[in-house]
């Protein structure tokens, strides 16, 4: 049987763990059982923050929106349930960048929502 020289997959392993640690800093980038670890570190922090980006930003748009809708006597949760009985389904996202851009637009949705939040009262 022919003899079998190993090590070509590891090596293999070890040079891409090395180039993904490139940016690091001290052992973490010299040294490859520091610099695994490092890296196993970041790949599952990376993971996880890009679902806590997505909640940041839902928080930021809502406190936008907020922010907006008092200047007109009106809390976040009158306006978005004033929206949803007028029939307005317009994102978070937009509402938001509507109430930072574009005053007018977002005046006449701040209006719709009020008019509806009444007739709910009334009714």
């Amino acid at each position: 049987m022919a003899r079998i020289k190993r090590g070509v997959h590891g090596l293999k392993h070890r040079r891409k763990v090395m180039k993904l640690v490139k940016g690091f800093r001290a052992a973490r980038r010299r040294n490859y059982r520091v610099a695994n670890e490092a890296l196993l570190h970041s790949l599952a922090y990376a993971y996880r923050d890009r679902r806590v980006r997505k909640r940041d930003f839902r928080s930021l748009w809502i406190s936008r929106i907020n922010a907006a809708a008092r200047k007109e006597g009106l809390s976040y949760s009158v306006f978005m349930n004033g929206l949803k009985k007028s029939g307005i389904t317009l994102n978070r996202k937009t509402l938001a960048e509507l109430a930072v851009s574009d005053a007018a637009a977002f005046g006449s949705l701040l209006k719709t929502a009020k008019n509806a939040a009444l007739r709910q009262t009334e009714g």
